[in-house]
């Protein structure tokens, strides 16, 4: 089961790190927690996956990022979402609603 998770995950991974940081700027460790916090057990965030997601996000121009210190006196670096990324996750919002709705229909079918 973990490995279909992982695949679900890459498709949407970019929208939850935009929605994360809607909240406010973090780093990265950061919004791994805060996502598998409000995912329990389907959103286990690696590494591997989170950092490039924010790096890639960042060359797009959806996020900026600035260095700070973290909540345990360490430096890190914290990501915000930029006007162009927040016009994108309304965007990508919208696109997964319908696109849940689709699925939920097509499986709720008798």
């Amino acid at each position: 089961m973990p490995r279909d998770r992982n695949r679900l995950l890459h498709g949407t991974l970019d929208t939850l790190v935009l929605k994360t940081l809607s909240r406010g700027p973090m780093h990265g460790y950061a919004i791994a927690r805060w996502l598998e916090d409000r995912g329990g057990d389907a959103l286990q965030i690696e590494e591997g996956s989170l950092y490039p997601a924010l790096y890639r996000l960042e060359k797009k121009g959806l996020l900026e990022s600035e260095w700070g210190m973290s909540e345990l006196d360490r430096r890190a670096k914290f990501y915000s979402v930029t006007a162009k990324g927040r016009k994108r996750l309304k965007t990508d919002t919208r696109a997964w609603e319908a696109f849940s709705r689709a699925v939920s229909s097509v499986l709720e079918t008798a």
